[in-house]
Order: C-alpha cells, then sequence, then structure tokens
C-alpha cells in the first residue's frame, strides 16, 4: 500500500510515533497479540501498520489482508443500509417501527416491581425509527438482574446464530420496555431491530441486502456474516484478557469456530467480518458524503444528519445514558442514527470535535473526522473492549502530527 503522509498534511516522522507506541506499550508485552492501524486524509493514506501476530499460539505473523471480527462495527454498515431505505420514502424518522413490526404495537414500558409481578405502562409515545437507529427506544443487552433484563433472558432473547431475525423479534415483542422511548439512551440490541427492519421492509435476507446495497457496489470483497474456507488462512485468533492480565484464546482460527459456517441469524449489531481495506471502503464513502469511486450509497444530506446529535434535548451520553456498558467515553458524546459523535474537545477531553465513530467487542475501533477531512481505523482481537483507550491515544498521536 503506497503511503503518502505528506500529501496528507501529516509529520511523518511524528505519525510514525503510532507504530513505536502500539509495539511497545502493547505487541511487545504481549497485551494484543497484534494490530493493524490506518489513517488516511484527503483520500490519501498516510499510514499503515501491521504488528505483531494473528495467531500468538502458532506465532502466524498477522497478513496485512486479515481478517477481523468487527462485532459492533457491524452496527454503521446496518444503520446505512436502513437509511438507504429511509431514501426510497419508505418511513419517517418518527414512524413507529410496529409500522414494519406489527406484533410490537401493544408494547409496554416496565414501571417498577420484580420479573415475577412487573408493574407495568403505556407507551408516552411509541418506539421510532429515530429511536431504535439512536438506542433511545427503551431496548437493552438483556445482561444486568434489572428486571426487564430477566425477563429478555427469560423470553429466550439471544443472538445466537443459529436464531432468526424474525424469531429474534417475536421474543424481543414479549419483553416490556425498560424506559419510556425518547427519554433515555442505553446501549442494546437496537441496532439488530435495525436489521429486521431492512429485511422487514426490503423484502430481502438481510444478508443480501447489504452485499447487494453496500458491499458489491463499495468492493467489500472480504465483509461477510461467516468465513469461506477458501479465505480461513487469513481469519485472526480471538484472545480475552484474564484477570491476571494474561491472553486466553477464545476462538482458535485453526479450530471449529462459529465463524466457518454460515449463520441462520444475521446480527446487524455485531455479526460481521471484514478487513481494514474494506472497511477503508465503507469510511471513505462517509467522508465523502456517501460516495466512493462514482458509486453513491447515500445522499451528502442524509449522511449528514445521521451524525449529528439525535439525543433528547441535545444532552451528551453523561446525562442520559443508563448503565456503563458501551464502547465510548460519555462526557461530551452524542449520539446520531447509528454513530457516537464528539460533542466538543473540552467536554470529552479529546481532539476531533464533529467526528463520528464506534467500536467493536474485540477493540477495534474507527472514526471519521469530516473537519479534517481523516479516517482511522484500528484492528485487533482483545476482548472486552475498552480495555485498553486505543481511541484516546491514537488521537493524540494523530492529531498532534497534522501539520497543514
Amino acid at each position: 500500500m503506497e503511503l503518502a503522509p505528506e500529501k496528507a498534511g501529516f509529520d511523518p516522522d511524528r505519525l510514525e510515533r503510532i507504530t513505536g507506541h502500539l509495539k511497545r506499550n502493547y505487541v511487545d508485552p504481549g497485551k494484543v497479540a497484534g494490530c493493524q492501524t490506518l489513517v488516511a486524509r484527503h483520500g490519501h493514506v498516510a499510514h499503515f501498520s501491521t504488528l505483531g501476530y494473528a495467531d500468538r499460539e502458532r506465532a502466524t505473523p498477522l497478513r496485512e489482508d486479515a481478517i477481523f471480527r468487527i462485532y459492533s462495527m457491524t452496527k454503521p454498515i446496518t444503520s446505512v443500509a436502513l437509511m438507504s431505505l429511509y431514501e426510497q420514502g419508505f418511513f419517517q424518522l418518527n414512524d413507529p417501527v410496529s409500522r414494519y413490526l406489527p406484533s410490537w404495537k401493544d408494547q409496554k414500558v416496565f414501571v417498577s416491581g420484580d420479573a415475577d409481578n412487573p408493574e407495568l405502562e403505556a407507551p408516552a409515545q411509541p418506539m421510532t425509527f429515530r429511536h431504535v437507529l439512536s438506542h433511545t427506544g427503551g431496548l437493552t443487552y438483556g445482561a444486568t438482574n434489572h428486571p426487564v433484563d430477566r425477563l429478555f433472558r427469560r423470553e429466550g432473547v439471544n443472538r445466537d446464530r443459529n436464531e432468526t431475525l424474525a424469531t429474534f423479534i417475536d421474543r424481543l415483542g414479549r419483553v416490556p420496555l425498560r424506559y419510556q422511548p425518547g427519554t433515555a439512551w442505553m446501549y442494546s440490541v437496537s441496532t439488530d431491530v435495525c436489521g429486521a427492519l431492512v429485511e422487514a421492509i426490503s423484502g430481502k435476507p438481510f444478508d443480501e441486502y447489504l452485499r447487494e446495497v453496500i458491499f458489491e457496489p463499495l468492493g467489500m470483497k472480504d465483509t461477510s456474516f461467516w468465513v469461506t474456507p477458501e479465505k480461513r488462512d487469513r481469519f485472526t485468533a480471538n484472545y480475552q484478557r484474564n484477570p491476571d492480565r494474561s491472553l486466553k484464546l477464545i476462538d482458535d482460527p485453526q479450530g471449529e469456530s462459529t465463524y466457518y459456517t454460515p449463520p441462520s441469524f444475521f446480527s446487524g449489531g455485531g455479526g460481521l467480518t471484514s478487513t481494514t481495506a474494506d472497511y477503508l471502503r465503507f469510511c471513505e464513502m462517509l467522508r465523502r458524503g456517501g460516495e466512493l469511486d462514482g458509486t453513491r450509497i447515500l445522499g451528502p444530506r442524509t449522511l449528514a444528519m445521521m451524525h449529528k446529535n439525535h439525543l433528547p434535548g441535545g444532552g451528551d451520553l453523561a446525562g442520559l445514558a443508563i448503565g456503563t456498558f458501551s464502547e465510548t467515553a460519555y462526557e461530551g458524546t452524542g449520539f446520531g442514527l447509528g454513530f457516537a459523535t464528539t460533542l466538543g474537545e473540552v467536554q470529552a477531553g479529546s481532539l476531533g470535535a464533529g467526528d463520528y465513530y464506534w467500536g467493536g467487542a474485540a477493540s477495534t475501533i474507527f472514526w471519521v473526522d469530516p473537519v479534517e477531512d481523516l479516517v482511522c481505523i484500528f484492528m485487533t482481537q482483545l476482548m472486552p473492549s475498552l480495555t485498553f483507550n486505543f481511541r484516546g491515544q491514537l488521537k493524540s498521536i494523530i492529531y498532534s502530527a497534522i501539520v497543514d
């Protein structure tokens, strides 16, 4: 890959601090098996580094075309897919989702009590498309001991690869909402609901819609819900950080990974695998206002609306989020239609106001900065995410290397 840091407005030596920082602090000490970082600005790739191992146990070097589990970095792709249907006039943001999910018309909201005797009330407003795109609809991930989450598990709501979107939606519709729609923010299965809405509106299987509308037009040839046999030698191992700070192999690319079998449940919230090169194609489409190499996925005004802050009252996550589970810090952070956004550098304590971004459970991250005309992608395979603040550290290095 040809690098052009000067054309991109960077001091090459300062930008190369990325390699030293990651190697010295993470790869050499074994905190991550390997990682890959790409920085591009004005359409020029300024930095691309591949460090460490794809498979530490077998000392397999990480390849430039390695395939990673991107988990929740699936969410922005799903959100773009749903908004492509918005552009065709199928829905408005304030339309209730029950218009396409009729079994959800009688959903109730939890007020008090326990899982056996919950007190419920009618929603003050229905859950809308805006709500599911921005995680403000009352849904959860079902992972705590709250009565709603207990009911979530009791109803058998899960995103297992053997599930289907239809059965997932049916079971989820029987669980009361955690809070009144539009009054708070909670990281949730909302984007899986967005995937189900794509399927319901388009009449096509969700994976087929993504392939036809996003992946094939953008040339994302290695992005999929499963890894085909001829690509297995590029699939990375996934690790978990143990309490003693050691790494535990939790998905062996030489074993019987679940990613080697086509799923029946296509998780819009976290099911995709991809490469840095493929995700760059997606990010470049975003940076260019919805178009890449003559192929338009979204109109520029739609995309601009998506990365505005849609939180109630224009607040930030620090004031509106329920719980601490997420892929972002909360202070000075807003949320749009599929992306978090930095509202202000002072509030967030981070450079890049106006950027939009997300991350994945295996510590992958990306962001697009329309002010600086910049894209950054970081890939690794370490769970849980936010074990290390890769986003903040990379931002400090990258923005301080911009010299134009």
